[in-house]
């Protein structure tokens, strides 16, 4: 997938909106522009937001992708990655689970949380911009994550 750069724009986040929800549990894309992380490992989507290795951040305009970037994820502890995305101009994060505290935070920073997402990253960005992404629960049960509620060293999703 090819994508328009960002080199000589001015990052704008005013006008920006959220995956506005459709019928069926199908997020349709309700901006000109939108920026949006994804939780990352590998080429594909990470069932645990909070632990992902990288965030995938893509904006979008008039139903195209205009800019892509991959960053580390900076760390995680209650509180701290939504208010860091938000920072970053993100308002909304798509990751295969996420607890009800967590989904909290975020819609606190004014991100939408979307749970349930699995599969390469490059087809859910298309998913995306065609207005096809389905969210569901959350792949991961709470205290699935490392250092929030019960450590476990694996979780009951397929990995």
């Amino acid at each position: 997938m090819d994508y328009a750069t960002n080199a000589g724009r001015k990052k704008q986040h005013k006008g920006m909106r959220r995956l506005e929800p459709g019928g069926n549990g199908i997020f349709r894309l309700e901006a000109d522009v939108m920026r949006v992380a994804i939780s990352t490992d590998g080429d594909s989507v990470s069932p645990h937001f909070g632990r992902c290795p990288l965030f995938t951040i893509i904006d979008i305009e008039d139903s195209r992708v205009i800019g892509k970037e991959v960053i580390d994820n900076p760390g995680h502890h209650p509180g701290f990655l939504p208010q860091f995305l938000h920072e970053k101009g993100v308002r909304c994060i798509i990751a295969g689970g996420m607890g009800q505290r967590a989904v909290q935070l975020f819609a606190q920073q004014g991100i939408e949380g979307i749970v349930g997402i699995s599969g390469p990253i490059e087809d859910v960005i298309r998913k995306i911009v065609n207005g096809t992404l389905e969210g569901g629960e959350s792949i991961c049960k709470p205290g699935a994550g490392k250092g929030y509620g019960l450590d476990k060293t694996e979780c009951e999703h397929d990995q």
